[in-house]
């Protein structure tokens, strides 16, 4: 199994931090690269968008926001029972695993690129409607009374304008809007995509390598579970890319990528918010440090191998 090539950006970024070197990526450019990466996934998917019929891609939305909202049940109980974490806690990190990883879906999507196979155009809109679900099920997992508190208003506002879910809508609804307009913007957001995603790795294998105390002290049942989860979502996205929706090779690929990805931006916005009281650094240590590297060195191919073996 071959990694993509901008995996070594993520490998020296971790290697730079764990040899001390004083090196890293300045915080303006990070951020300019997360919303870059944001609105290209997003233009791209719009362009595309308008080959395929709603009668489509509605019931396949529906069926993804509720496997989104599934997930965290999933988790939580593995958390709560087997680890013993409390439930503000589990509900927490269970969130982060209904959630996905635009980084994750950026790295599979270069991957599919780079060897010129095709999937469904639309999976951006995926990507977007997966924050949302999560958020909504780990806040009815910590507090069942939730629609009757006053914070939701503010929590509501949470899920869907955060970053993440208002540039990829924006970007996709840019690229359905704009039509062949967008072929203008395309030298930007489309031929430096691979190049930007390369430097947004690096500072994520930095940041996660940076972690590496937090792993030890929480002990093996965190990486454990942080192994564990992204396998056990990856299957049952599996099941439903090729039972339910029907996906190419590419697209189920995709969605169990999807599936096996933790969120570390959308939802710790919102859990800092809605759960102050939870201890939210168990899943961003998680999520970065454990899940995100396990499944751009070894899920990503590990998927593409199998997909194509099944398909």
């Amino acid at each position: 199994m071959q990694l993509d090539i901008v995996v070594a950006f993520f490998i020296l970024g971790a290697f730079a931090k764990l040899s001390k070197a004083n090196f890293e990526v300045p915080q303006a450019i990070y951020r300019g690269c997360t919303l870059f990466l944001l609105l290209a996934i997003g233009i791209k998917g719009g362009i595309a968008f308008t080959e395929y019929p709603l009668e489509v891609v509605l019931p396949q939305a529906s069926l993804v926001v509720l496997f989104g909202f599934l997930l965290p049940f999933i988790a939580h109980p593995i958390l709560r029972y087997v680890g013993g974490w409390n439930t503000k806690d589990a509900a927490s990190t269970a969130a982060h695993y209904g959630s996905v990883s635009v980084a994750t879906y950026a790295v599979a999507v270069a991957v599919l690129e780079s060897q010129n196979i095709k999937y469904e155009a639309y999976f951006p809109l995926f990507v977007a409607l997966l924050e949302i679900p999560a958020i909504l099920a780990g806040l009815l997992i910590a507090k069942p009374d939730i629609f009757k508190s006053g914070n939701f208003k503010k929590t509501g506002h949470e899920m869907f304008f955060n970053e993440g879910v208002l540039l990829l809508i924006g970007g996709l609804i840019i690229g359905i809007w704009g039509g062949e307009r967008t072929d203008r913007l395309m030298p930007f957001f489309g031929d430096l995509f691979h190049g930007v995603l390369a430097l947004f790795l690096l500072e994520l294998g930095r940041q996660a390598a940076s972690r590496i105390n937090d792993i030890k002290r929480e002990g093996p049942f965190l990486a454990t579970f942080s192994i564990f989860m992204p396998l056990v979502g990856a299957g049952i996205a599996f099941l439903v890319a090729t039972e339910l929706l029907d996906l190419s090779a590419g697209g189920t690929f995709l969605f169990m990528v999807l599936g096996s990805s933790a969120s570390y931006i959308a939802v710790p916005a919102a859990m800092r918010s809605a759960l102050p009281e939870a201890n939210n650094a168990l899943a961003i240590t998680a999520s970065l440090a454990i899940t995100f590297p396990f499944n751009v060195l070894v899920a990503i191919p590990l998927y593409l191998n199998l997909t194509q073996i099944w398909s």
